[in-house]
């Protein structure tokens, strides 16, 4: 038996936009007796990535995990951003690092119709009943749309009219959409490109420098990530602890003396076992726990605790069930004829509605978003032109012969060789692949009928890929019509949807804790009393994307923050504001 620990207040597991809100909101009431463990490094300013050696080390596969990844991954000991996970009929990708999933996520803050909480949410939740969170979340995470160009033209975004076009000439409606980026305090009167500024929460961010780098972590932190909001001033104002490279493992509740015993129901608080990295394992004692450890993450923690450590027995039989993969779907038109510039400005501007928010359909529901990837990218994609357009390649060779010997007439004939190399780079560069190539960013309502379980000590994933077939194939349809509007003889989904492998890809793993009325329904409780609350157990919760109930067709970030507001607000039993500096320790239950 371990030595009895001091008891915290609260431990939350895991610091993407769940942990973030719930150790922000319950440091505000209980300061440094909260503790936030989260098993990836920081990431100061600059420190993201960006050499071929460093990207191709930045995954997540430290020793002795037991999740399954790509072979050439395993057992290197990586502690990158980039956690690869490989499933049946789909992938998954999410983030280890203080921020979670906010380090690489593309800002994105839309907010779901009414309708998708009418099919398969508790009656007691709903749009309406999340509205006040979700306005705290947007402007905790400073979402507003991309400034306007029609005054300065360095702001402009080829591909956001693009997109806009498209969107005209299928009669359906593109937005600007809200993205959680820093163009300066002032909404109104954007901050200069690359001039720094103290946000409001005092963290230092840089406005935009449009390096369409967002997804591979911002060197410049003009993204609004957790860790320069809710994490930011649940450290350095409120003083909670933060352990970084820290994986939690199990969690056991205590008995009145302060023992672990798995039949207690968690009123005399856990201990929380983890693993430092460097350090090995330890253990720590809290009232009250918060998993927020992505949906992976979570579902992994609690099945292990269930089903392998006997911890937790009561947890509910839905546990792992109502998995989603929000219908995320990624493809590509490649050198249409209209010029789309996708190496430029924040990684989405806009996002065109296909039956989610007018006419809804809730079988082939969706939204297409531009996409950008970064310069360097564009460099790759460039070198491997040859491989992907031999015949365009080949004229752009001749073009350069062509060139050399007009410059070498023009030597002998004329004694001269000037502009030669600027006459040659030109010939190699003009009209390159990557400017007229577009991405395509989908997302929508699939079934939500995933199941995660453990299976031969990992966590793995059944996918009935066919009951959202119907989707797929609506999304698949409007990548045919782009193609078909920028004159491209090009598109094609990510390789991974090639016959006969068929595998999805998300990177918005929702379900598995999901919110109920009743453990026969879900995981957690929906009831205004026990929010978040583990059935089951007292003082247990899960607040992250693992409790929402079914897809939600738009980017699920607001979402999953209002939801862990809502959840907060129950732990601590105060009424919370965007003022996150405020206390209320001496407010609420």
């Amino acid at each position: 038996m371990s030595e009895k620990n001091e008891m915290l207040e609260a431990v939350v597991i895991g610091s993407g936009f769940g942990g973030a809100v719930s150790c922000c909101r319950l440091a505000q009431k209980w300061q440094d007796k909260v503790l936030l463990l989260e098993r990836g490094k920081r990431y100061p300013m600059g420190s993201f990535p960006r050499t071929p050696h460093a990207m191709a080390d930045n995954f997540w596969s430290p020793s002795g995990d037991q999740a399954k990844r790509p072979k050439n991954l395993r057992e290197r000991n990586l502690r990158g951003m980039f956690d690869i996970r490989n499933f049946t009929r789909m992938d998954a990708l999410v983030c280890a690092g203080l921020g979670g999933g906010s380090l690489i996520y593309a800002n994105v803050f839309l907010e779901p119709p009414e309708k998708v909480f009418e099919c398969g949410w508790p009656k007691s939740i709903n749009k309406m009943s999340l509205q006040p969170y979700y306005e705290i979340a947007r402007s905790v995470l400073g979402a507003r749309p991309i400034p306007s160009w029609e005054h300065e033209p360095r702001r402009k975004i080829v591909r956001t009219e693009l997109f806009q076009a498209f969107a005209k000439d299928q009669n359906r409606t593109s937005t600007l959409a809200d993205i959680c980026v820093f163009f300066g305090n002032n909404f109104r009167k954007p901050t200069d490109i690359g001039i720094q500024e103290t946000n409001r929460y005092g963290a230092t961010q840089t406005s935009c420098t449009y390096c369409a780098e967002c997804d591979v972590g911002c060197n410049t932190h003009s993204k609004n990530t957790v860790d320069l909001n809710y994490l930011y001033v649940a450290e350095h104002v409120h003083q909670a602890r933060i352990e970084t490279e820290s994986v939690a493992e199990k969690i056991i509740p205590l008995n009145a003396q302060g023992e672990e015993d798995t039949m207690a129901q968690g009123e005399f608080g856990y201990r929380v076992y983890y693993r430092h990295l460097d350090r090995g394992e330890t253990s720590v004692d809290t009232q009250r726990v918060v998993v927020s450890a992505g949906t992976l993450g979570s579902n992994e923690l609690l099945l292990r605790c269930r089903d392998v450590y006997g911890s937790l027995p009561r947890l509910s039989q839905r546990l792992g069930k109502r998995f989603s993969g929000n219908g995320d779907f990624l493809s590509f038109v490649v050198e249409g004829k209209k010029p789309a510039d996708p190496n430029y400005g924040p990684v989405i501007t806009q996002y065109t509605d296909y039956n989610l928010f007018k006419d809804h359909d809730p079988n082939r529901a969706f939204i297409l978003e531009d996409a950008s990837y970064p310069n360097f990218a564009a460099w790759f994609i460039e070198g491997m032109q040859p491989g992907l357009n031999p015949l365009d390649s080949l004229k752009k060779v001749f073009n350069m012969v062509c060139s050399l010997w007009r410059r070498l007439v023009q030597t002998v004939f004329g004694g001269k060789w000037t502009g030669s190399l600027g006459d040659l780079f030109h010939q190699m560069l003009k009209g390159d692949m990557s400017y007229r190539s577009v991405v395509l960013l989908c997302m929508g309502l699939d079934k939500g009928d995933g199941v995660l379980t453990l299976r031969d000590g990992h966590l793995d994933l059944d996918w009935p890929q066919k009951s959202s077939m119907p989707l797929y194939d609506a999304i698949l349809d409007s990548g045919q019509q782009f193609k078909a509007f920028v004159e491209s003889h090009c598109f094609f989904p990510l390789p991974t949807w090639i016959w006969p492998f068929r595998n999805n890809i998300t990177v918005h793993s929702l379900g598995g804790c999901i919110l109920a009325d009743s453990p026969e329904q879900g995981v957690v409780s929906s009831l205004d009393h026990e929010r978040g609350q583990v059935f089951g157990y007292q003082g247990l919760y899960v607040a992250d994307g693992s409790v929402l109930p079914t897809a939600v067709g738009a980017n699920p970030i607001a979402t999953i923050s209002a939801v862990s507001e809502w959840i907060a607000e129950g732990i601590t039993g105060a009424k919370h504001s965007d003022d996150l500096a405020a206390s209320t320790t001496h407010s609420g239950a």
